[in-house]
């Protein structure tokens, strides 16, 4: 990964796939953290009145086999990092664009 400054086109194309993806927030539900009904998953949009469930699960598979199956920290640790992206990725393009910004303001 190259440690150059980001592109505005990178960031652009970063906020078009936040865009694209299923509205927020996305909330994990974790069986390794309380939640029960068998699977741990990240629910979507859990707050509207849509009455499709909008839940994602994740599985994890090595050679066509299934190798982490809830509850499981793992699992439940890389789900909490895929639903908090939701909300943390465009925090994130905003902040490194304002950094920029700050920066070619004081010529550094």
């Amino acid at each position: 990964m190259s440690m150059e400054e980001l592109t505005e086109d990178e960031l652009a194309e970063m906020e078009a796939r936040v865009a694209r993806a299923s509205a927020g927030p996305w909330v994990p539900v974790l069986e390794t953290q309380g939640a029960t009904g068998g699977a741990s998953c990240i629910q979507l949009a859990p707050d509207t009145t849509d009455l499709d469930d909008g839940e994602m699960y994740l599985s994890r598979f090595v050679n066509g086999r299934q190798t982490l199956i809830s509850p499981n920290a793992q699992l439940d640790a890389d789900l909490d990092f895929i639903a908090s992206a939701r909300e943390d990725v465009p925090r994130l393009i905003s902040e490194v664009r304002r950094l920029q910004a700050m920066l070619r303001t004081t010529g550094a």
